[in-house]
């Protein structure tokens, strides 16, 4: 019966068959060929992705690098500041620790004149004019003198040369100075030389 069928079909039917066929086979050719190019098309937007997410990565590691590298620059521009300002103000210590020497030497003559004298009386004076010039200059320089009478003992700034006990005074207070301290700009460059007092003793003896 299918072959009486078959040959039974009009020429006419045979060709619309056979073009029904192409038709049907061109479009599983096109959905192939447009399932292909779908998955090209993925395939190029991963591969974009995966770029866009190294390049954000890379640009965030550069970010960190510029922060890291402005936090040093202003580290390195702090310190050197740091250093100018303290070689500014501490330039003049050994100068300063030179002249001090000048200055014990003054006072030390002062002390040695006879105020009463009158034939002396012009040279204390000049000495006294030459000590407060030298003052004065190493005052202009932020040099400044310790002089810790009756002040308590302090050993940042003071060195006792003896202790002994003095009668109504507290124990550790400067109760004379042999030789002032000095300081520049707040910091330390000879301290003074001074006695203290001690604890009175107590005689525990029967």
């Amino acid at each position: 019966m299918t072959t009486e069928s078959n040959e039974n079909k009009t020429a006419e039917e045979i060709a619309a068959e056979e073009i029904i066929a192409q038709a049907e086979e061109q479009v599983e050719e096109k959905l192939d060929a447009a399932a292909e190019s779908i998955s090209e098309e993925q395939q190029k937007i991963n591969e974009l992705e995966l770029a866009l997410a190294a390049a954000q990565a890379t640009v965030a590691d550069q970010k960190d690098s510029v922060i890291r590298a402005k936090a040093e620059v202003d580290n390195v521009r702090r310190r050197s500041a740091q250093d100018v300002e303290k070689a500014r103000k501490f330039a003049l210590e050994k100068f300063a620790g030179d002249l001090l020497p000048v200055v014990d030497n003054l006072e030390r003559a002062i002390a040695s004149f006879d105020r009463e004298d009158e034939a002396q009386k012009a040279m204390l004076e000049g000495v006294e004019l030459t000590l407060q010039s030298f003052l004065s200059t190493l005052e202009k320089f932020e040099v400044k003198a310790i002089d810790p009478q009756d002040q308590p003992f302090n050993p940042e700034l003071h060195q006792a040369m003896s202790m002994q006990e003095v009668e109504g005074v507290p124990a550790n207070t400067v109760i004379a100075v042999m030789q002032k301290g000095y300081e520049l700009n707040g910091r330390l460059i000879r301290p003074a030389m001074v006695m203290v007092s001690k604890a009175s003793s107590v005689d525990t003896t029967a």
